[in-house]
């Protein structure tokens, strides 16, 4: 089967190197068990701050550009790419979001609602990472979404030390212990 996995990186000011860092750590892994597991799989990266961009590799992992934080410009550019060339009876799609949940206040409810009629219902399998301990809007915002779809799946991953686990869990077989 045809699969693709779009991996959305927040890269706004409030994404200090740390921060970043650990988004960075989390995509890497995704990639490198991606790479390893699977013969054939699009990677789709966006990078996302004020504005989305798709980028390739490189750019996605090294690219210093920043500013503000409009999530929703990330989702939008997602279900863009999606319609545009993976559709989805075709493809099986695949998400990764890492953010600190930092966002403007007025975006959070467009970011829900990409979320659950644009987004959920075409994916397989959708995993946010927040990679701070505090939760924002947008934390909740996207729990309301847990609830709703079985598809959908949220962690914490505050320290280097949380990335495997946290990877391991979001992305364990279905039928497995967590």
């Amino acid at each position: 089967s045809r699969a693709a996995m779009f991996c959305l990186m927040d890269v706004s000011g409030s994404m200090d190197e740390a921060r970043k860092d650990l988004a960075k750590r989390f995509f890497i892994l995704l990639y490198l068990f991606l790479t390893r597991h699977y013969e054939k799989i699009d990677i789709v990266f966006i990078r996302h701050h004020t504005q989305a961009a798709e980028v390739g590799e490189e750019e996605f992992f090294h690219s210093r550009e920043t500013g503000g934080t409009v999530v929703s410009s990330a989702l939008h550019l997602l279900d863009g790419i999606i319609r545009n060339r993976y559709p989805p009876g075709e493809w099986n799609l695949y998400v990764a979001q890492a953010s600190d949940g930092d966002n403007f206040s007025t975006d959070n409810g467009n970011c829900g609602t990409l979320l659950r009629e644009r987004i959920l219902p075409l994916v397989r399998h959708f995993a946010y990472v927040q990679v701070v301990e505090d939760e924002q809007e947008l934390w909740q915002e996207y729990a309301a979404l847990q609830g709703q779809f079985d598809n959908f799946a949220m962690r914490k991953a505050t320290a280097s030390s949380d990335i495997y686990p946290v990877f391991r869990d979001l992305f364990r077989r279905e039928g497995a212990p967590a």
